[in-house]
Parts: C-alpha cells; sequence; structure tokens
C-alpha cells in the first residue's frame, strides 16, 4: 500500500512522504489564493474550491481565511457556508452533506496522533474520517475531532468539542459535547417567529 492508501484506510501512515507532502503543498497553495481573494472575486473563490474539494455542491461558500491539509477529501453538499476562521485537517475523508452552516473558527480535525510517545515521535501518524449531515448548524469555535458522525438536523452549541457521535434531530453542547434536547423541542416556537416575520413584512410591503 503507499502511504496515501494507508492515510485513507486509517492505518498508520509516514505523513513526510513525497507524494503526501506535494499534496499538501498544493492544498497550501490553493488555500492561500483563495484567502488573498477579495470581495468582488466569487466567481474565482468559487473556481478555486472546486480544485481543492472532492466535490462541492451549489450555492457552496467560505469566508475567507480557509485553512485545511488536502483539500481533495472534503466533500461539501449544495448550499453549504463556512464563516471566518474555518480549519478542516482532512488527512481521512470529511463528508458534509446539504444545508450545513458552520459559525466562526470551527475546526474539523480527521488527523490524530498514536498516544505512545515513541511511535508518535517516529513520525507515523493516522487518521479517521468525519461525517456531517444535512441541515447541521455547528456553533462558534466547535472543534470536532476524529471518527466522529454528527446526525441529520443537529445544532453543536458554541464552544462544543465533539468527541463522539451525536444522533440525527439533537441539540448539543459542552465538552465533552452532550445531547441536552431534541431539534423538535423548539420547532413549534420557530415556526410561529418565521410565520409573524412573513406575515409581517407583507404588511410592510403593501404600504410601500
Amino acid at each position: 500500500m503507499t502511504e496515501l492508501e494507508r492515510m485513507l484506510s486509517g492505518q498508520l501512515y509516514f505523513s513526510a512522504d513525497s507524494k503526501l507532502t506535494e499534496m499538501r503543498n498544493n492544498a497550501r497553495k490553493l488555500c492561500r489564493q483563495y484567502n488573498n481573494t477579495d470581495e468582488t472575486q466569487q466567481q474565482l473563490r468559487s473556481q478555486l474550491l472546486d480544485k481543492m474539494f472532492a466535490r462541492k455542491g451549489n450555492n457552496s461558500y467560505i469566508e475567507p481565511p480557509f485553512t485545511c491539509d488536502y483539500g481533495c477529501h472534503i466533500s461539501v453538499g449544495d448550499n453549504f457556508y463556512a464563516n471566518f476562521g474555518c480549519v478542516i485537517l482532512d488527512v481521512n475523508k470529511v463528508t458534509i452533506g446539504n444545508n450545513v452552516m458552520l459559525a466562526p473558527s470551527v475546526h474539523i480535525f480527521t488527523a490524530t496522533h498514536p498516544t505512545d510517545a515513541t511511535v508518535r515521535n517516529s513520525g507515523l501518524e493516522l487518521g479517521q474520517p468525519i461525517t456531517i449531515g444535512d441541515n447541521v448548524w455547528i456553533g462558534g469555535a466547535t472543534v470536532i475531532n476524529p471518527g466522529v458522525t454528527i446526525g441529520n438536523n443537529c445544532v453543536i452549541g458554541s464552544g462544543s468539542v465533539v468527541t463522539h457521535d451525536i444522533p440525527d434531530n439533537s441539540i448539543a453542547v459542552g465538552n465533552p459535547c452532550r445531547v441536552i434536547k431534541s431539534a423538535d423541542a423548539d420547532s413549534s416556537y420557530w415556526k410561529q417567529q418565521a410565520d409573524n416575520y412573513y406575515s409581517t413584512k407583507q404588511q410592510d410591503d403593501s404600504r410601500k
């Protein structure tokens, strides 16, 4: 197996491998180009993300600065949004669904290291994939650790450290992140607030 194949299969691999180094350098170049764009260069930003990512859905956008390890192991669905300071260490696959929003400074880490110091100091590393479902909102300064799956329709509170899977339809917060209630618990409240907004807006528009 190549070091790349070992890395993607979750086995120990040597990160200083020449091919992996070349891939990381390419990602850094693309990230630098992306982060040096300005707000008038939306088409260029989209093109650079197309070059970086394995898949980029429609209407997907990332606020610079953005940092990733390889980029080519990241797949995002439609209507993906990441606010300022997103970091994705994609030594293994990161799969993100549709309608996912990341607040500022969300960090997604597939990369990990052996807990034995001798093995760790040898330069051997490993990674575990991360999956985020559809309709998920991740609060600011959240850290998502290797091997985690976050289900559909979840909200992760700001400052959380997600160390274990979060099931569908959950609101979860804390370090370590834990489920505190169902996302459905607030559903009727927010639907009523939305109805009030559209009703008021319609009235305001009719007065113009």
